[in-house]
């Protein structure tokens, strides 16, 4: 069972957090497309929870000091583009190191934003298992699984194989990533299973 986590009184500044990116290293750029996968479908999930978009992404750029590597609208959009998944070739373009360490900036600035959503709705989860009831039946989490899959079949390009079960438990999985990600160290833990998917094909 997950423990809720609590955040630290003096959090990390920016520079230190990308100074901790920094040391830990970079992740394979063979497999560069599981990780430009991986940062979108993070920051969906955060979207679909928490309702925020691309207004409150360029924000949290602003706070981190970030705005040079993700300045706009446009520039965001190309940057999520960059996932394989997605529909439409116009927009696609290379996401670089220090991009990828941007963006896993602001995904964890986000989700600490929204830190008491992301713990009520992973509590929810734990209860519905707990009663052997199916997630969907609590409100808060049928509508983010309902807005997930949604959103998820209208971006990314189609794909027969995937069914609603398994786009379910690609949520959930997901919602519970929030929550590490959420926590003091969240951009570590973010990175670090950013390294160890590029290691996979």
């Amino acid at each position: 069972m997950l423990k809720v986590m609590h955040t630290a009184a003096n959090s990390p500044t920016p520079n230190s957090q990308w100074e901790d990116l920094i040391k830990i290293g970079a992740p394979n750029s063979v497999h560069w497309d599981n990780i430009k996968t991986q940062l979108d479908l993070v920051l969906l999930a955060l979207e679909t929870l928490t309702g925020i978009g691309s207004e409150a992404m360029l924000q949290a750029a602003v706070q981190l000091d970030l705005e040079s590597r993700v300045p706009d609208r446009v520039a965001l959009w190309r940057l999520r583009q960059s996932n394989p998944l997605r529909k439409g070739q116009g927009g696609r373009k290379k996401l670089d190191v220090e991009e990828a360490r941007a963006l896993v900036l602001i995904i964890c600035y986000l989700a600490k934003q929204h830190q008491e959503l992301i713990r009520r709705a992973v509590g929810l989860l734990e209860q519905m298992a707990e009663s052997n009831r199916e997630p969907h039946q609590a409100a808060l989490l049928g509508d983010y699984i309902d807005s997930f899959c949604n959103t998820y079949q209208e971006r990314m390009e189609e794909d027969e194989t995937i069914s609603t079960d398994e786009l379910t438990h690609l949520a959930l999985k997901l919602l519970i990533d929030l929550l590490f990600y959420s926590s003091p160290g969240g951009h570590r833990r973010l990175w670090l299973a950013l390294i160890d998917r590029s290691t996979k094909f």
